[in-house]
């Protein structure tokens, strides 16, 4: 890589960077952080790769975070894509409304994805012509919207001529990338003989002794053997305990000792803002200083050599620099600065805004109202972070304790809806417990529910929100007692929380007075008290068709519906509720609706569903920063693994879900993981092993015993049938009849029809097989077909070879069009037991897709354009275009027609029913 000047030791990083250039000018874009402490040189790296660009004619994206302007929502992203704005035209008119909006070009709502969408559409359109380089330094103080909106783009251009860096400091609790999950290069402090290179090059006739006592003091940082020399003078031994960053922030500032006082005010203006242009820059000074400050001021300013000219005004050389000059400036000219540049930018209201914030000392009403509408605004922009920080600095000049302690609660909600749990816990505790009323109780209660969840199976804890509940009901907001039942009953039931627990939380929905068909009390009462009110919650959510059933309040019919067992409704549900997500750009509760409700749809048949929501909610999870919603994914990929009878993959993923500390308590997540570990080992034919580990879920004293337990019940008297354990699996199943009375749902109905056929004596075995395969319920092809197996083998193990043939010949084909290889594989050694020969089974063509690809595929497949699928799947067309071009080939068609036929026929190897 070309550098106008060596970056001494810096060979393997150098070598990186052109390596992933190179990969990006092929179509095989990426994106990269760099780490490393202040002075290692990370933006000497980044202006490497800057004119690497410009000497292979790539287009250049560039933007620097600014201490200043981090509460700004999108600041860094409108600097980004300021060259690209003149192509805005060719955006979906969302999207370039949306862009609009976040950029305060226009007023309205914009949620953070869609301004995420339509920048990456801008990016990777603009790669189609060049090479596109973009350049991010100082991340650490780049706004939390920004920082969000690089972090999805640099997730997603894989596929694009797109190559993206950003520098940033050590990780932080305050960093913004610290949970992105980019690729990261940690630059490490230069090694001994490059150190001493790079000290003889700027300092070459210093003394031996001087020189030894730099590079000690230097300690590898390249900014460091850089400036000390130039201000070394044998009396720094009193500096000895001071950081590094310190004695080069005190080396900066003595650089100031030189220059004029309208000068100095001049820099500390330029601190205070330094993005801003020169002539509103030297109009503040001169307001500042009481004189007119102008070019003989800027010279002395650039000769001084701690400033450059940028592109329409000055930028410090190091940020060291600005930190330094405007902490050691006096505190008047500073808060005179902030108000002098309010008066120049009173065109750009959120920038004065925050000027005349900063120029404030103590409290101030007027000031905490301005900043509670900034945070408003942010808000409808989907700049969260950027109004919970609004409402922080609008609490700090809140001058009563209640309105302050409001405000904090208000920025911890914020928080919490992102997924930022240390930012609402560090809001949470600042707030004054003692000033509370019941609202703001209940308010906090629920922020402490997502920051400091603690065992779900508190029994105090759900007690509590109960109570708080009913106060916040009694102060008139009905909502937020909704809110807080709902945790509480969500915690009964995750926790498998003891009877009168349940019943306490059940006890409280009356006297909220919710409508009986009001999908939040439905939830509420599926949750709390499956057994009792199950059967009530199944009648009425047989009456809200799932296309009725769109926005927020779909969530609660999905979880009902999972949880009592009507998987086929509830995919319907969850359908609807993952339509409503994507419309609203709410990736957090998509990944939670995914994970949770594709659990049922593995029964009901939809492999190719789970295969790809599973994958897209864990993705996103990972993004929110939700580690539970990712386990939980992961544990509809391990269930879906062992019933395709794929049993090492199955056990891995499950035994790394069940060694997460995020488990504790949790029954459902132990009781699911280990239900996928049995599975697993009955697909393998080891049935001690699958027997040994199904009947955990059904001691209470195991951390798997919980009310989804019975759901594994066909697959305890599986591995039971093929030992002769048939009695001892009736007394560990013999509470199934009696549950399957008080909830009737479909998921128990089979799983009871499917138990008493599986271990009946032969004397009632035919007719109970008859009996099972024709109960009244939806289809559930994994079941169906095991049944199907059971029944062939019963039959021709009784030398009816002819009526086993049927059974066998229809598991066979259910199996081979579910993808569940083992159990096929499994029905043709029976045929062939049976006299019948079977060809080897068959592999669907989809199956070659990745889940990406098969998401991709099957919408194409419904009439989605490339865009609407960009859209539904938060890509952008480009990349869906590129995915469909490589699908295209591995299903053996060229038009988009034919997609359908493919996804659903075309079989690699012999025939789809596989018969001879």
């Amino acid at each position: 890589m070309t550098t106008a000047q060596p970056l001494m030791g810096r060979d393997p990083e150098l070598a990186e960077l052109r390596r992933l250039f190179d990969e990006a000018a092929a179509g095989r874009g990426s994106s990269l952080v760099v780490r490393g402490e202040a002075g290692m040189g990370k933006t000497a790296l980044l202006d490497a790769l800057r004119r690497e660009a410009v000497a292979r004619d790539a287009l250049i994206i560039t933007a620097a975070g600014v201490e200043s302007e981090c509460e700004l929502a999108y600041a860094v992203l409108h600097q980004a894509l300021h060259p690209l704005l003149d192509r805005t035209a060719g955006l979906p008119e969302l999207q370039r409304l949306a862009l609009r909006r976040a950029f305060g070009q226009e007023d309205g709502p914009a949620d953070l994805y869609t301004v995420a969408l339509a920048a990456l559409e801008l990016i990777t359109d603009a790669a189609v012509d060049r090479t596109v380089v973009a350049l991010f330094d100082d991340v650490h103080w780049i706004d939390t919207p920004s920082a969000d909106v690089l972090a999805f783009i640099g997730r997603r251009i894989g596929g694009e001529r797109v190559f993206a860096m950003g520098t940033t400091r050590t990780v932080s609790l305050t960093d913004p990338l610290r949970r992105t999950g980019l690729p990261e290069l940690y630059l490490r402090p230069l090694d001994a003989e490059s150190a001493a290179a790079l000290l003889d090059s700027t300092a070459p006739t210093l003394a031996a002794p001087v020189r030894d006592r730099l590079l000690a003091e230097a300690a590898g940082s390249p900014l460091a053997l850089v400036e000390l020399p130039r201000v070394w003078d044998g009396s720094a031994v009193d500096q000895e305990m001071m950081p590094l960053t310190t004695r080069l922030e005190t080396a900066f500032a003595a650089r100031t000792a030189q220059l004029g006082d309208a000068a100095r005010v001049l820099l500390t203006v330029l601190a205070a803002d330094v993005t801003c242009d020169t002539g509103r820059l030297l109009a503040a000074a001169s307001t500042v200083a009481r004189r007119e400050v102008g070019t003989p001021e800027l010279q002395e300013a650039l000769d001084a050599d701690l400033v450059e000219l940028a592109r329409t005004g000055l930028r410090f050389l190091h940020p060291l620099m600005r930190s330094a000059i405007y902490s050691r400036a006096p505190l008047t000219v500073r808060l005179d600065a902030h108000t002098a540049l309010a008066d120049q930018l009173t065109d750009l209201p959120d920038r004065e805004l925050w000027h005349r914030a900063s120029a404030v000392l103590g409290t101030d009403e007027d000031m905490a109202v301005r900043l509670e509408a900034y945070a408003t605004r942010c808000r409808s922009r989907g700049a969260l972070m950027s109004a919970v920080t609004g409402l922080r600095r609008a609490a700090d000049l809140a001058e009563s304790g209640t309105r302050r302690t409001s405000l904090l609660l208000h920025a911890a909600e914020l928080a919490c809806e992102v997924g930022r749990r240390s930012d609402a816990a560090d809001l949470a505790a600042q707030a004054d417990t003692r000033l509370l009323g019941p609202v703001e109780s209940g308010r906090l209660a629920a922020v402490q529910e997502v920051v400091a969840p603690g065992l779900l199976g508190d029994v105090r804890r759900i007690r509590a929100l109960v109570e708080q509940s009913g106060d916040a009901r009694e102060a008139g907001d009905t909502t937020l007692a909704v809110h807080l039942l709902w945790r509480a009953a969500s915690r009964c039931w995750w926790a498998c929380a003891a009877p009168d627990v349940r019943q306490a939380v059940a006890d409280a929905v009356p006297a909220i007075g919710l409508d009986p068909d009001d999908p939040r009390r439905l939830g509420i009462l599926a949750f709390a008290q499956p057994e009792v009110h199950g059967r009530e919650v199944l009648t009425r959510t047989a009456g809200i068709a799932p296309e009725r059933a769109r926005g927020p309040m779909t969530h609660f019919l999905s979880s009902a519906a999972v949880i009592l067992g009507d998987y086929h409704r509830a995919s319907g549900y969850v359908r609807a509720a993952a339509a409503a997500c994507r419309d609203s750009g709410q990736l957090a509760l998509l990944a939670r609706v995914l994970g949770a409700g594709n659990w049922g749809r593995i029964w009901t048949g939809e492999w190719d569903l789970v295969r790809t929501e599973a994958k897209e909610a864990a993705r996103l999870a990972e993004e929110t920063g939700d580690s539970f919603w990712v386990l939980s994914a992961n544990a509809d990929l391990a269930m879906l693994a062992a019933q395709r009878g794929e049993s090492a993959e199955a056990e891995a993923v499950a035994l790394e879900g069940l060694a997460s500390p995020l488990l504790k308590g949790v029954g459902f997540m132990h009781c699911a993981l280990q239900h996928a570990r049995g599975v697993a080992a009955l697909s393998a034919g080891r049935y001690e092993e699958a027997f040994a580990l199904l009947r955990r879920l059904y001691e209470p004293s195991d951390p798997a015993f919980h009310d989804m337990r019975w759901h594994a019940a066909p697959d305890l008297a599986d591995a039971a049938r093929h030992l002769g354990r048939q009695d001892e699996a009736q007394v560990i199943l013999g509470g199934l009849e009696e549950m399957a009375q008080r909830l009737p749902s479909p998921m128990l109905r089979m799983c009871r029809a499917y138990v008493r056929a599986v271990l009946a004596p032969d004397d009632t075995a035919e007719q109970l097989f008859k009996d099972a395969l024709a109960e009244d319920v939806p289809p559930w092809p994994p079941y169906h077909g095991r049944l199907l197996l059971a029944e062939g083998v019963w039959l021709r193990r009784r030398h009816r070879a002819a009526r086993a043939r049927e059974s066998l010949r229809a598991a066979r084909d259910r199996f081979d069009a579910l993808g569940a290889r083992h159990w096929s594989e499994r029905a043709r050694q029976e045929l062939r037991a049976a006299g019948e020969r079977s060809g080897s089974s068959t592999r669907p063509v989809r199956e070659t897709l990745s889940a990406q690809e098969l998401q991709i595929a099957n919408l194409a497949a419904e009439g989605l354009t490339n865009r609407q699928i960009a859209d539904r799947l938060f890509l952008s067309h480009r990349t869906v275009g590129s995915h469909l071009y490589r699908i295209f080939p591995k299903l053996g068609i060229t038009t988009r027609a034919q997609l359908g036929a493919a996804l659903g026929t075309v079989l690699v190897g012999a025939s789809a029913s596989g018969r001879p």
